[in-house]
């Protein structure tokens, strides 16, 4: 009862619960199965008793089959003198303990069946009596309180912390955003004022280089407030998702830079080319490149879109570019059908850029 009181994470719950039930009934081992969202196998396995080295030998985790198989079809308790003699067994895998003694009990939430406790070896008996069975019952029907509110808990903090995102975000487009549009309008004021060339060039970077704040920023405040998980996010949370897994998976430093309403002038037929042409243009850094960072560019200009791929790799040889392989004419006959071309240059500083220029089409 104890652990419905306190705000714990899910895992660390259910691990709790577990090895509550073996000191209960005095088991050697015990776990608890979490059912899948089919709800006909297990999609987590928490145990107590097994060492890691049992663990490890046995690989991979049980998948509801055999006698846990049959508590997910008939989620009723199960006490077992000798589990093999039952006719769902179908034994062990290689390195596991051995188990003979077994009592299983299915944990409910709100009335649907969370997953199933499952003892096995009661220590100093043969089997597991009437009174464990009532024990670890009663202890299912207090962890499913606990699982209920622990699930509860993460929903909610989950739900404070996108609050948070789109109060942040609100904050920068509405205060910082604003406030370096009012200092970016008055250096070019100041600027008609200076006669000396070189303190109007000096000006003229810093004003380029709020501007590139300003890009920045509104890049943030999309990343931190589009929808987690949730589909029709809008063609920047599309790009950024594409973004983010090249980052994880691939080990890339990707930047992204938005500039012009990408999410309503973009076109449904233009964003699908653009999806892909962005996934096979990293791609291909990642396959020739060796490169370490990724600057991806996208603006729309009038009626056009502008795409830009930068890498800080090995650079690309023009006349390879002229020719290119089959992923760049894949991207030049993308851009031809959108009304644009697509061209792959080396860039002065080392790596190379890709330029991909389309029109804007619904």
């Amino acid at each position: 009862m104890l652990l419905v009181d306190q705000d714990l994470e899910l895992p660390e719950l259910l691990r709790r619960v577990v090895q509550t039930a073996v000191d209960l009934v005095g088991a050697r081992y015990g776990a608890l199965g979490v059912l899948d969202a089919q709800r006909t196998g297990l999609s987590e396995f928490v145990t107590v008793g097994m060492d890691e080295e049992a663990v490890t030998a046995i690989g991979t985790l049980p998948q509801g089959k055999g006698i846990l198989g049959q508590l997910i079809e008939d989620p009723r308790p199960l006490r077992l003198e000798d589990l093999h003699e039952h006719d769902a067994s179908v034994g062990f895998p290689p390195g596991h303990p051995p188990m003979n003694t077994f009592l299983g009990v299915p944990v409910l939430v709100r009335g649907e069946v969370f997953g199933n406790l499952y003892l096995s070896e009661k220590v100093g008996a043969e089997e597991f009596s009437e009174v464990d069975e009532n024990v670890v019952s009663a202890l299912a029907l207090t962890a499913g309180l606990a699982i209920d509110k622990a699930r509860l808990y993460a929903r909610m903090r989950e739900l404070t912390l996108t609050e948070e995102r789109e109060r942040i975000a609100r904050n920068l487009h509405d205060t910082v955003i604003q406030r370096l549009f009012a200092v970016g309008l008055a250096l070019q004021g100041a600027a008609r004022l200076l006669d000396r060339p070189e303190a109007l060039e000096r000006l003229q970077d810093s004003i380029d280089d709020l501007d590139e704040t300003i890009r920045q920023i509104r890049t943030t405040i999309f990343a931190i407030s589009r929808p987690r998980g949730v589909a029709g996010g809008g063609l920047r949370s599309d790009i950024l998702e594409v973004t983010d897994e090249a980052a994880g998976r691939l080990g890339l430093e990707v930047h992204v830079d938005f500039d012009g309403p990408i999410d309503s002038a973009v076109g449904v037929e233009t964003a699908d080319h653009l999806l892909v042409t962005i996934r096979e243009a990293i791609s291909n850094v990642v396959r020739h490149a060796r490169a370490s960072s990724v600057e991806v560019d996208l603006m729309v200009e009038g009626d056009s879109l502008v795409l830009r791929v930068a890498d800080d790799g090995v650079g690309i040889d023009p006349s390879a570019a002229a020719s290119g392989g089959r992923g760049l004419a894949n991207l030049s006959e993308r851009a031809k059908l959108l009304g644009g071309r697509c061209d792959v240059t080396p860039r002065p500083e080392g790596g190379t850029e890709l330029a991909w220029h389309v029109k804007l089409l619904r």
